[in-house]
C-alpha cells in the first residue's frame, strides 16, 4: 500500500493557474477535513440520537470525498485486482514470484496487484493500482507530471516523460544501481515499476514496454 497511502497523504500547495485535478484534490481535501471536524463534534455529544445522526452524514461526506467519479459524474467500483494480476508482464529471463493482491472499500476504494521479478542480484518490483479516480490519490501525480517537473543530482536524476502516451515520472540513481517509472494510465491506473541493483533505467523502460497499458487502461 505504499503507493496509495503516500500519494493520498501529499501535501497540496497553493499555485497560481491552477488544473481541475488540483481544484478537485484540494476540495476533496477540504471536504474530508470538515467531514474529520463533524465527526470529532459528535463524537464529544456522546451517545443521542443527534449525535448519531451526525456521525451518520460526517461519514458520508468522508466517504463522498475519498470516493471516485468517472467521466459520466458516477461512482467508479475498482475492478478485482485479480483483474489486474492478469495485466502484470511477462519478460525474458526474470522469474517472477506470486503475485499479491488486494482490494478495499473503505476509506478509499482500490484495488491493487504486486510482485517481483528477478534475475541474478537484479530485482524490478511491478505495481498496478485502480484508483477508481479517486481525486485524493491521482492529484498529487497529475499535479507532479503537470509541472514538467525535472531533477538532476551528481548520480541520477527525476524527470516527467511519456510512456506510450502516457504521463509518467522516471527516476535514476547510479549509485545506488535503481531505476523506477511512475505511470498514470488513463488517468486513473498507477502503474510503478521499481528497479534495485539493475544496469541501467532500460531495464526498468523494457518492462514498461512488455505491458500492455491500454488494455490497462480500458478496464471498467
Amino acid at each position: 500500500m505504499r503507493i496509495v497511502i503516500l500519494a493520498a497523504l501529499i501535501a497540496l500547495g497553493a499555485a497560481c493557474g491552477k488544473s481541475e485535478a488540483e481544484k478537485q484534490a484540494e476540495q476533496a481535501a477540504e471536504d474530508v477535513k470538515k467531514a474529520a471536524e463533524a465527526m470529532a463534534e459528535a463524537a464529544k455529544q456522546g451517545g443521542s440520537a443527534a449525535a448519531a445522526g451526525d456521525m451518520a452524514k460526517a461519514m458520508q461526506g468522508m466517504a463522498a470525498a475519498l470516493s471516485g467519479t468517472g467521466p459520466d459524474g458516477k461512482p467508479v467500483e475498482p475492478v478485482a485486482f485479480q483483474t489486474l494480476q492478469s495485466h502484470l508482464p511477462k519478460v525474458a529471463g526474470w522469474e517472477m514470484s506470486e503475485p499479491e493482491g488486494r482490494r478495499m472499500t473503505m476509506p478509499v476504494p482500490f484495488s491493487q496487484v504486486e510482485t517481483d521479478y528477478r534475475k541474478g542480484d537484479a530485482r524490478i518490483e511491478v505495481t498496478i493500482v485502480d484508483t477508481g479516480f479517486a481525486q485524493m490519490l491521482v492529484a498529487p501525480w497529475s499535479m507532479m507530471l503537470a509541472t514538467g517537473y525535472s531533477q538532476e543530482t551528481s548520480s541520477g536524476y527525476e524527470k516527467a516523460t511519456t510512456v506510450a502516451g502516457n504521463p509518467a515520472i522516471e527516476k535514476w540513481d547510479s549509485r545506488e544501481k535503481r531505476g523506477e517509472l511512475n505511470i498514470l494510465v488513463g488517468k486513473r491506473f498507477m502503474v510503478t515499476l521499481d528497479g534495485h541493483d539493475v544496469a541501467d533505467i532500460k531495464e526498468v523502460q523494457a518492462f514498461a514496454s512488455a505491458m500492455d497499458l491500454n488494455g490497462i487502461a480500458a478496464l471498467k
